[in-house]
C-alpha cells in the first residue's frame, strides 16, 4: 500500500457515517488495523478525550485520538515499521477524570509484573511459535530452593531447573538467570527451554532462576550480590547438582538492570563465567561528570560502566546482548559492542523493533541460548 492510498478509516470518514455504518464498518475487522506500514488505533465509546500511551522511545508517549464527527469513534493513524511489536495503552478523559486501560478491540495482551498491556503486532510480526507449549517436548522440571547467603544477610528464592533427560550420572552446564520469576511468567522461559532442548537446539542445560527483594539495589553493581553468586551459590550448587566445572559451562543471564548485575558480577570474577546473556542492559554511563541524565538510582551502575569503558578487558568468552531499537537503552547497548569486542572476546548484539519489555526479551531467547549453548542440531550448521 503507498502512502496515498485511503486507509480504511479515512474511507469510512469519507462516507459521513452514522451508528449504522460504523456497526458496519466494525463488523469482523481486527484492530488495530494493520495496512501495510501505517497502523489504525481505534476506540469506540463516550469520552471527552482519548490518548495512546506508549512507550516507543523517539516518539510522543501521548497522541491524541481524534473524533470522526457526529459518532462515537475516535482513531490515531501512526506508521510502523513492518516486524514491529509495539505495546500500549489507552487513556480516556471523561468528566475532568483519565484512566488508562488496554485497548478493548485488541485480543493480544502482555502481562509484566506491573499488570498487562495491549500489544500492535505489526505487519510480518508473529509470536515465535516456539514459545508455546509443544505437546512433543518432554517437560522439564521446576523445584523449588532458599539459600541464606551470608554475603547478603538473607534469604533467597528461587527455583532450579532440571531438564527432562536429567540423570545423575551426567554432567550439566549452569545458566543462572536475574529476575528468575519474572522470566518464568513473563517470558515463558521454561516453555522455551523445554521446546529448545526437545530439538536439540542447545543441549540439556541447569538453570537457576534467581530473585531479589531488593533488585534496583543488589543488582547495580552490587559487591555483595557477585560475592553470593560467586562464592557461595556456584559452589553449593556444585555440590548438590552434576554440574561441568568450567568457565565454558556457566552463563549468567539477566535484562534490564539483570542484565548489569550479569556483567558486574563477572567483571569482578573474570574468568569465572564463560557465557553472558545481557538483554537491554540498564548500562548507562557519562562521557563528563558522574551522574546519568537517568538519576540517583543508576549512581553505581554509572560508576561501574564508566570503570569498564576506561579500562576494558576480557571477562568472559562469549557474551550476547539484545536490545529493543524502541528503548532509550538501544544507545548505551550499541556502544558497549565495540568495546567488549575489542577485548577479544565474542560478542553478537541483536535487535529488534520492539521495546522495553518480558517479550521482547522472551522473542530473543532462542536466538541467544543457541548462541551461546549450542545444541546438536546448532553444531551441525555452525
Amino acid at each position: 500500500m503507498t502512502q496515498s492510498q485511503l486507509l480504511a478509516i479515512h474511507e469510512l470518514e469519507a462516507s459521513q457515517p452514522d451508528r449504522a455504518k460504523v456497526d458496519a464498518w466494525m463488523a469482523g475487522r481486527r484492530f488495530p488495523i494493520v495496512e501495510g506500514g501505517r497502523v489504525t488505533f481505534v476506540f469506540r465509546g463516550d469520552a471527552d478525550g482519548v490518548t495512546l500511551r506508549h512507550w516507543v522511545y523517539g516518539l510522543e508517549s501521548n497522541s491524541a485520538l481524534q473524533r470522526i464527527q457526529n459518532t462515537d469513534l475516535w482513531y490515531l493513524v501512526l506508521e510502523v515499521p513492518p516486524g514491529s511489536r509495539v505495546e500500549y495503552k489507552l487513556e480516556i478523559h471523561r468528566n475532568g477524570h483519565s484512566q488508562w486501560i488496554e485497548d478493548p478491540l485488541n485480543p493480544h495482551r502482555a502481562r509484566d509484573p506491573f499488570g498487562a498491556n495491549s500489544v500492535l503486532q505489526g505487519v510480518g510480526y508473529e509470536v515465535p511459535e516456539w514459545t508455546r507449549p509443544d505437546p512433543l517436548a518432554r517437560p522439564g522440571v521446576l523445584e523449588p530452593f532458599a539459600f541464606h547467603s551470608k554475603a547478603l544477610g538473607a534469604v533467597r528464592h528461587g527455583h532450579v531447573y532440571l531438564p527432562a533427560r536429567f540423570r545423575r550420572t551426567r554432567l550439566y552446564p549452569l545458566m543462572i538467570v536475574h529476575d528468575g520469576s519474572d522470566y518464568l511468567n513473563y517470558a515463558s522461559m521454561k516453555t522455551v527451554l523445554d521446546n529448545l532442548i526437545h530439538r536439540l537446539e542447545i543441549p540439556d542445560v541447569i538453570v537457576v532462576f534467581t530473585d531479589s527483594p531488593d533488585r534496583l539495589r543488589e543488582y547495580a553493581n552490587d559487591e555483595r550480590h557477585a560475592k553470593f553468586l560467586t562464592e557461595e551459590l556456584v559452589p553449593d550448587l556444585q555440590k548438590r547438582l552434576p554440574l561441568q566445572d568450567r568457565p565454558q559451562s556457566r552463563c549468567l543471564m539477566g535484562a534490564s538492570f539483570g542484565g548489569v548485575a550479569s556483567l558486574s558480577t563477572a567483571w569482578r570474577y573474570p574468568g569465572f563465567y564463560g557465557r553472558l546473556l545481557l538483554q537491554s542492559g540498564s548500562f548507562a554511563f557519562t562521557d563528563i561528570g558522574r551522574r546519568n541524565r537517568r538519576g540517583p538510582l543508576f549512581d553505581r551502575v554509572v560508576e561501574f560502566v564508566n570503570a569498564f569503558r576506561a579500562e576494558p578487558t576480557a571477562i568472559s568468552e562469549r557474551v550476547f546482548l539484545s536490545c529493543g531499537v524502541y528503548e532509550s537503552l538501544i544507545y548505551e547497548n550499541r556502544s558497549l559492542v565495540p568495546l567488549l569486542d575489542g577485548t577479544g572476546m565474542q560478542v553478537k548484539l541483536v535487535e529488534a523493533r520492539d521495546g522495553h519489555n518480558w517479550e521482547n526479551w522472551r522473542d530473543r531467547l532462542r536466538e541467544g541460548l543457541s548462541w551461546l549453548y549450542p545444541g546438536p542440531l546448532m553444531m551441525i550448521y555452525e
